[in-house]
């Protein structure tokens, strides 16, 4: 099995004690934080802002950062997530005025860009964005809440998606319902780095047992 990146998405930690749950699983482990970021607006939820990523670069986490924007619009917060340490900032191409040129400010701003492909959204999108982008996410609940079931019409969407990409260096990353019972099927179809909210901060296992577990998942 390649080498897979697990992302940790903070949506479903425990806010009141977030620095120290973040430290947690990356000692267990974890690859990357996913930061969700939802203005109520591009999606039906609200969660975190710029100040938030700020404590945690402050609190001494290091770890790579992925800021995954769900906002509109979206250039402002890429340059305030940018400022204050993210590694990563992917967006959708929905939330963009002028997609092109957001992704360019990412770049330009030295972070890595990713593009996030709700399941509904076209493949077109791809066409001429492949020389500015690191990832592409796919995802595969339409966003806005954590717990959703994963849709499994998405698979055929991530084996498109990595055809596409197959020789060029774009990381392709998935979200939303991705559980120990589905992640190997998941990376058959493409995927090099999975997002995980409630299958890590809501098991009944620890976080070591948790991605252990996992990584065993991974590699039968």
């Amino acid at each position: 099995m390649k080498n897979i990146l697990i992302a940790a998405s903070i949506l479903s930690a425990n806010f009141a004690y977030l620095g120290k749950e973040i430290k947690d699983v990356l000692k267990a482990g974890v690859d990357i934080i996913h930061f969700d970021v939802m203005d109520n607006h591009y999606v039906p939820n609200l969660t975190i802002g710029p100040l938030v990523l700020k404590s945690l670069r402050d609190y001494g986490i290091k770890c790579i950062i992925d800021v995954h924007l769900m906002t509109k619009p979206v250039d402002d917060l890429i340059i305030k997530f940018a400022k204050l340490g993210a590694d990563i900032i992917t967006l959708h191409p929905e939330s963009s005025y002028h997609l092109d040129k957001s992704i360019s400010l990412i770049k330009n701003y030295g972070c890595k860009a990713g593009l996030a492909l709700n399941p509904s959204t076209s493949l077109c999108y791809l066409d001429y964005l492949f020389d500015k982008l690191d990832i592409i996410l796919i995802m595969s609940v339409n966003p806005g809440f954590e717990g959703q079931k994963f849709l499994n019409h998405i698979y055929d969407k991530i084996i498109k998606v990595k055809q596409i990409i197959k020789k060029k260096k774009i990381l392709l990353e998935v979200d939303g319902g991705v559980n120990i019972n589905n992640i190997k099927k998941i990376v058959i179809a493409g995927a090099d780095i999975l997002v995980m909210g409630s299958a890590i901060f809501k098991h009944s296992f620890s976080y070591y047992e948790t991605i252990k577990n996992i990584k065993l998942k991974l590699n039968t």
